[in-house]
C-alpha cells in the first residue's frame, strides 16, 4: 500500500499534488516525503539530482523562474510556515499552454507539488516566515535561467492580497518579460 496519494490538478497534464500518510501519536507523527517506487508506480519515474532549501519573510514573491536549456522538474514542500505555490506551462504545443495552477502548501498541511520540466514556477509567502524544500531533476546552471512577470495579465495569476503588506520582489524577478517574450 501506498504512503501516498497523487491527485492531478485540474486541466494541466503533468502537475500532482501529492499528499503522504501521516503517522501521528503523542511523540508527533513521522511521513515519507519521497519513495521512488511509490512515484514510479503513480507515473512519476523522475530521478532527483539536486536538494534546496530557501528561507522567506512573509510578502515575498519569488519567480516565477525556469531552466532554458536544462529544464527541471520539481517535487516542492514547505516545513515551516505557509506558501501560495505556482507553476505555469510554458511547454510549446501544450494545449494548457500559459495556464496556471495554483495551491495552498503549508508545514500544517504537508502537501507537496510535483511540477515537470516545461513549467514556470514562483511562490508568495502567506506567513511570517516560510521554510520552503525542493528536489530538482537537474541541476541549476545561472546561466540558462529565465524567467516571466509574476503580474503577466496575460497569465492572469490570482496571487492571493496580504492586508497591510506590500510584496518584496527581487529585482532580477521585477525585470522578467512576458509569457510571449518567452523562450523556451
Amino acid at each position: 500500500m501506498s504512503q501516498f496519494s497523487f491527485s492531478p490538478c485540474g486541466e494541466i497534464e503533468g502537475l500532482y499534488v501529492v499528499e503522504p500518510k501521516v503517522f501521528g501519536d503523542e511523540r508527533g507523527y513521522f511521513m515519507e516525503t519521497y519513495h521512488y517506487e511509490a512515484f514510479k508506480e503513480a507515473g512519476l519515474d523522475m530521478v532527483f539530482v539536486q536538494d534546496n532549501q530557501s528561507m522567506s519573510k512573509k510578502g515575498v514573491l519569488r519567480g516565477l523562474h525556469y531552466q532554458k536549456e536544462h529544464p527541471q522538474g520539481k517535487l516542492v514542500r514547505v516545513v515551516k510556515g505557509e506558501v501560495f505555490d505556482v507553476a505555469v506551462d510554458i511547454r510549446k504545443g501544450s494545449k494548457t499552454y500559459g495556464k496556471w495552477f495554483g495551491i495552498v502548501l503549508s508545514a500544517e498541511n504537508k502537501k507537496q507539488f510535483y511540477i515537470p520540466e516545461g513549467f514556470a514556477h514562483g511562490f508568495l509567502v502567506l506567513s511570517e516566515e516560510a521554510e520552503f524544500v525542493y528536489k530538482c531533476t537537474d541541476f541549476y546552471h545561472p546561466e540558462d535561467e529565465g524567467g516571466i512577470a509574476y503580474n503577466d495579465e496575460e497569465i492572469g495569476i490570482q496571487w492571493p492580497k496580504l492586508e497591510g503588506v506590500e510584496l518584496t520582489i527581487s529585482e532580477k524577478d521585477l525585470k522578467w518579460g512576458k509569457l510571449h517574450e518567452c523562450k523556451n
